[in-house]
């Protein structure tokens, strides 16, 4: 099969089976040591204060919705 009998091919996939086949060719990303210490961190607790805080803060209504970070300025 040609290079170009493949292109072909792909572009007459389906959204689901055009997914499916990018999710087959690319590779697990490996966990650098930056990704194994966050981990590392959270299974210890070590964020359990900051997500209290950030939860307390939610339920107090303390919070704006991510949208209004993107709203122009006057709006």
């Amino acid at each position: 099969m040609s290079v170009a009998e493949i292109k072909e091919a792909i572009a007459h996939l389906s959204p689901e089976e055009y997914c499916e086949l990018m999710v087959s060719l690319r590779p697990p990303f490996e966990d650098d040591e930056w990704d194994r210490q966050m981990k590392a961190d959270a299974a210890a607790g070590k964020f359990d204060a900051m997500n209290a805080r950030a939860d307390a803060n939610f339920k107090a209504g303390l919070c704006e919705p991510l949208e209004r970070m993107f709203e122009p300025e006057g709006a």
